[in-house]
């Protein structure tokens, strides 16, 4: 691996404007199939198999008319102070209201009249009216939107109070601030690191360009791939922290081989042998544990572990074949003008170790006492994590500026709890009559039910064989008390099931967040299994040992588990949920704890290869073990913690957005990257090495007989250094001046 990616550097650092040519071309490729897309994402989530799934495809089979995938609005409308909406006044006005929706887009299927559905509150001061379309939410145009904005907008100028929620609803816009705010952290974090302005621009370059080519892909493949809107946000988020920090090594690998007396070309090559084999089997545990994400079944998921699997992927070979060109169009001036001028100057003595290697020696002074303490300390943390509450967002989560919130709000006040969260029973067979009773039975089956608001009489499909039945809880879609009256009324249909021979399903949106939770809790064990086995063989082969890959899934673990508990202590109980700018909380998405088992997992084996492969460099150079981690923490220290920083500033700044996983998994992967880069990897990594010795690095000889060598640590780059060594390109003819 070293030999080939040295090869490849040395040819990317004497063909540079080649290599900067084809990755332009790339980037410009995906930039025109990005703008020939229309980039229509939806937040939508369906999982093949579970039971509110197969009832709406009972719904999509048995009433095609209703278009079950099409989109909708409910129009939530409240009279002035003082009157009633069946007063003169309030009725012309939801009239025209009516009429407006009903020509807001040629795509508008039916608007239910609330007088004739009979949607009225029982003050009669407020009522809804349901918008179905013909279209699926990414098939609405713009125009559409803002007509639909315009018709809710002409109603509030008449003095009605007029909210709106529904996918029929522009999507809210992409905010840009999360993506500057990481830059800006990672650029100053870059700066203080390599003191120099040229250095600190090549990661952020490369990050851009990498970035760039992913979400353009991204947007091109929306549409046909029905892709999620949070599918680019998460391989943005991803992006950015790999792009940067896989530059970052090798960069700062490049200024250590200089300082050891290397050509700049040479340089370039041994730094991409080197700190890029690391990169490249960093990312391939990074892609392991995303592209693991598919043992879930679950397609948007599997969607957005593709694609920011694909953003790493990208970044990896960006890192290993850019960073050499660019480093070619500066090599003096990337080393920043005080190494520059200490190249010049005589060493002196007594000068201070860097404060990576003074804390490894802080550590390796007291190995047990550091071990315990940060065991415990992070034990501590995760026990929120026992406690955790899965489900997925609703209008309820969402900032009360919304129209969407303000309507769910509007609706709870005066139909109730439960009204946002209506269960939808089907009930389904080959023969009318059967079809009937088995409706008698299960409607008297759950009317006695104590969290029953109403019950709605069974709306039959033209063959009469499939009736839908709509429930009304009396509690609110989040809360346990609904999920147990979900799996008492599903218990019940079982039941009239057995005595009729005709299937009875529970649906609806609040019984889909319910199985799709439950979904997700059952998945993470064996995701968990999966992406630590197939990672745990990868770093068998890096590391050649088995006591260190061990140590280091034990160690995800912790982060991992204690990153859970902080994020249930702040999103769901509450704790200092004002300084992270939190209105409301809740149970965790469904989709959080395993993405962040995922990312986490992936980013901690970064570090894990980053500072471990200069320990066993260092190892296999002739220093014992102790030596060995002092070497690491030496070279390798100050880098990972500017990585750890640099990903922590990234993640950090999407808890600022709106959206609701967004805004905790930022948190979660920030704090995760805190606890893993400097209490798993900087702290008990040590400490264990140190209480290893020898043994740390000690591997069964029929296995490794048998184990391909990668040589991830460069030993064979003595023998592959150019013949003759030709002087590095001038900077003025290569690069702007400064």
């Amino acid at each position: 691996m070293a030999t080939f990616l040295h090869r490849l550097g040395h040819g990317a650092f004497r063909r540079r404007w080649l290599t900067l040519l084809l990755w332009a071309v790339v980037l410009g490729a995906a930039g025109v199939a990005a703008a020939g897309s229309s980039g229509s994402s939806n937040s939508n989530i369906t999982l093949p198999g579970i039971e509110a799934q197969k009832a709406y495809d009972v719904l999509g089979e048995k009433y095609p008319a209703a278009n079950a995938d099409g989109a909708s609005a409910r129009v939530a409308v409240r009279a002035p102070d003082g009157q009633k909406l069946a007063s003169a006044g309030p009725r012309a006005e939801v009239s025209a209201l009516l009429k407006g929706l009903r020509g807001s887009s040629p795509r508008v299927a039916s608007v239910a009249d609330p007088f004739k559905a009979k949607t009225i509150s029982a003050d009669g001061t407020t009522g809804y009216a349901q918008v179905t379309y013909k279209a699926k939410p990414a098939e609405l145009t713009d125009a559409d939107h803002s007509h639909l904005d315009d018709v809710l907008e002409a109603a509030r100028g008449q003095g009605l109070t007029v909210e709106a929620s529904g996918s029929a609803l522009a999507p809210a816009e992409a905010s840009s601030s999360a993506e500057a705010i990481g830059f800006v952290l990672g650029a100053l974090t870059l700066i203080v690191t390599f003191g120099s302005f040229v250095a600190a621009g090549m990661p952020l370059l490369t990050a851009l360009l990498g970035v760039g080519i992913t979400t353009s892909a991204i947007t091109a493949l929306t549409t046909a791939l029905d892709l999620n809107s949070s599918t680019s946000s998460l391989a943005t988020m991803l992006g950015i922290a790999v792009g940067i920090d896989y530059s970052l090594f090798i960069v700062s690998r490049y200024r250590s081989e200089r300082a050891l007396g290397h050509d700049a070309r040479e340089a370039a090559a041994r730094a991409n042998g080197t700190a890029g084999s690391a990169v490249v089997f960093a990312g391939l545990t990074v892609v392991i544990a995303l592209v693991g994400l598919a043992v879930v079944n679950l397609p948007i998921l599997t969607a957005m572990g593709m694609a920011a699997a694909g953003a790493v992927v990208v970044a990896v070979l960006v890192a290993v074949t850019l960073v050499p060109a660019l480093l070619a169009f500066a090599p003096e001036r990337v080393l920043g003008r005080p190494s520059r001028k200490k190249s010049t100057r005589p060493k002196t003595t007594g000068v201070k170790p860097p404060l990576a290697e003074r804390w490894a020696a802080f550590v390796l002074r007291r190995p047990w006492k550091v071990l315990l303490f940060s065991v415990l300390g992070l034990g501590v943390i995760a026990l929120p994590a026992t406690r955790i509450e899965l489900g997925l967002p609703d209008d309820s989560t969402k900032p009360t500026s919304t129209t969407e919130r303000k309507a769910y709000d509007m609706l709870a006040e005066s139909f109730g709890p439960g009204f946002n969260g209506p269960l939808t029973l089907v009930v389904s067979g080959s023969d009318p009559a059967a079809t009937k009773t088995a409706v008698g039975q299960l409607n008297r089956s759950v009317e006695d039910l104590e969290d029953v608001a109403t019950v709605a009489p069974a709306t039959y499909n033209p063959t009469g064989d499939t009736a839908m039945v709509t429930l009304v809880p009396e509690s609110s879609p989040a809360s346990e008390a609904t999920k147990d009256l979900v799996h008492t009324i599903r218990a019940r249909a079982k039941d009239v099931q057995t005595s009729t021979g005709t299937r009875a399903l529970v649906t609806g949106t609040t019984a889909m967040n319910i199985d799709v939770a439950s979904k997700f809790a059952a998945a993470v064990v064996p995701y968990l299994a999966l992406v630590v086995g197939l990672a745990f063989l990868v770093l068998i082969l890096v590391f050649r040992s088995i006591l260190v890959p061990l140590k280091a899934a034990l160690g995800f673990l912790l982060s991992v588990l204690a990153s859970l508990g902080a994020v249930v202590a702040v999103f769901q109980w509450g704790w200092l949920k004002d300084l992270f700018g939190l209105e409301t909380t809740g149970p965790i998405m469904g989709l959080v704890p395993i993405l962040l088992v995922g990312i986490v997992f992936g980013l901690a084996m970064d570090y894990q290869v980053f500072l471990v492969t200069r320990i066993r460099e260092a190892y296999v150079h002739g220093a014992d073990g102790r030596q060995a981690v002092t070497e690491g923490f030496r070279h390798s220290g100050k880098v990972v913690i500017a990585a750890a920083l640099i990903m922590t500033g990234v993640f950090a700044g999407f808890i600022g957005g709106d959206d609701a996983m967004i805004k905790s998994l930022g948190f979660g992967l920030a704090i995760g990257v805190v606890f893993d880069a400097f209490v798993v990897r900087m702290t008990i990594v040590p400490a264990v090495l140190a209480l290893l010795g020898q043994r740390a690095w000690s591997l069964p000889g029929w296995l490794d007989r048998r184990l391909p060598h990668v040589d991830v640590e460069g030993e064979k780059l003595g023998s592959t250094a150019p013949a003759a060594s030709e002087p590095a390109p001038r900077e003025a003819d290569s690069a702007p001046t400064r």
